[in-house]
């Protein structure tokens, strides 16, 4: 979510991420703002990197044709040797990047519903249109990844119980009280649709570990959330304190604590130290 960054930047980072203790490497969505591609950027992380899961997090489903994410995500799947195991998707709630994408933001949690039936008829091989045949390439995996839902509140939880495989929680001072009720909400919501399998558990919260980490972890939050206005950016930016060593350690004793399986943390900035020190305390942890 940073202006400027380079190519080598990202090939420093996906080496890092790829030698580093880590388990996955991920990218989010947003098509204001100086961001990337986010499926650009995953395909570079797919060839460029070895060992690590590419897990994108997450397509705004809503804003996107269901067999372009379809043949997308198959694609990343096999430039990585098999290693995209999971997709977050999500309603997204930014009016301006659907109208960027010239899609209707209305009716996008019902398009996601059928959306998500498409995906699987596409990386299951049907035919998609009469006469057209199938659509490639098939992922590594019969029946393509696991769908993760990102999802906040219960009703959309519970909607996304009847299909999801897990849910990503975010929190974003990564609090084990809010990811805790996330999965708390998400246990209930696949028992009551009659799920045998529990869900995923995946979390994600900001942090920084760079130089000056409390200034520019609060304006990386700010900027993050200055299309809210001022006095939502403001409240956020003042409530993330993950900016030492401690406080991220503490972070994710809250999200283990919480019964995370795997949590995503989000830096502020794209210096370096950001992942080696997380690294270092990774190691002393």
């Amino acid at each position: 979510m940073k202006d400027g960054l380079t190519r080598d930047d990202y090939l420093n980072w996906f080496q890092r991420v790829d030698e580093g203790p880590f388990h996955s490497v991920s990218c989010g969505e947003r098509v204001h703002g100086p961001t990337y591609d986010m499926r650009v950027v995953l395909a570079a992380a797919a060839v460029a990197t070895k060992r690590v899961k590419i897990t994108p997090t997450l397509y705004v489903l809503p804003m996107h044709p269901a067999v372009a994410v379809a043949k997308e995500v198959a694609t990343m799947d096999i430039l990585s040797g098999g290693r995209v195991e999971q997709v977050c998707v999500g309603y997204g709630g930014r009016e301006k990047d659907y109208q960027a994408m010239e899609r209707p933001i209305r009716g996008r949690y019902q398009r996601m519903d059928e959306q998500v039936v498409e995906l699987r008829r596409v990386w299951n091989g049907e035919e998609i249109i009469a006469g057209g045949g199938s659509i490639g390439p098939a992922p590594t995996r019969p029946g393509g990844p696991q769908l993760l839902a990102g999802a906040l509140g219960p009703k959309s939880i519970a909607r996304c119980a009847k299909w999801a495989d897990g849910l990503y929680a975010w929190s974003g001072n990564g609090e084990q009280a809010e990811l805790a009720n996330a999965f708390a909400l998400a246990n209930n919501a696949w028992a009551e649709a009659g799920r045998e399998q529990v869900p995923y558990r995946l979390g994600g919260f900001w942090y920084s570990l760079a130089d000056n980490a409390e200034q520019r972890l609060y304006d990386y939050v700010y900027d993050y959330l200055d299309i809210a206005g001022p006095e939502i950016a403001t409240a956020m930016a003042r409530s993330v304190h993950r900016h030492n060593a401690d406080a991220v350690r503490e972070g994710l004793d809250n999200a283990e604590a919480a019964g995370c399986e795997e949590v995503f943390l989000v830096p502020a900035t794209a210096d370096l130290s950001e992942i080696d020190r997380l690294s270092d305390l990774l190691a002393r942890r």
